[in-house]
């Protein structure tokens, strides 16, 4: 279950996943250090809500709609989506974002405007990549030094590319 994020769930996000240096290691930002630098970031991701929706929910248990397990965002582009998302790391290997991750593929090549509908993954991240196939998409290649992951570099990191099209 996902939903659009309010400002009571900052504590949650900062206890669960935005702390942890395994969970942040293949993403943009580094693990927060202090609550107030998420909820500043949260204000904004809310205010941009309107103008770019998608640009994160946050997902929850099916059976236990309190337990935050992760997030997720889509970006639509003309014809084309992309798509990111973290899982809580109790929680890796259970299927959860394989789940997700094939809802919205599913939903977005059903609209009748979207083609593509695509990914990227660090190119020392292969469980990332994984999921990705397990939600039908196919491996494109390898783009070289695109996206800044800071806590495993200062310099810009070569990802993976992944998508299904129809």
């Amino acid at each position: 279950m996902g939903r659009k994020p309010v400002m009571s769930d900052a504590q949650a996000m900062f206890d669960s996943y935005a702390t942890d240096p395994d969970v942040t290691r293949y993403l943009v930002f580094k693990p927060y250090e202090k609550l107030e630098d998420l909820q500043t970031w949260l204000n904004y991701i809310i205010r941009e809500w309107d103008r770019k929706p998608g640009i994160m929910y946050l997902l929850f248990k099916r059976n236990h709609p309190g337990e935050l397990v992760g997030s997720f965002s889509i970006g639509i582009d003309g014809c084309k989506a992309e798509v990111g998302y973290l899982v809580t790391r109790p929680l890796w290997g259970q299927g959860i974002m394989t789940e997700v991750l094939n809802y919205w593929v599913d939903w977005a090549l059903a609209k009748p405007d979207i083609f593509r509908i695509g990914a990227l993954c660090d190119v020392d991240n292969p469980a990332s990549g994984r999921v990705m196939e397990k939600a039908g998409m196919t491996f494109e290649g390898t783009l070289k030094r695109t996206c800044m992951h800071p806590n495993v570099s200062s310099e810009p990191r070569d990802v993976h590319c992944y998508a299904k099209t129809r």
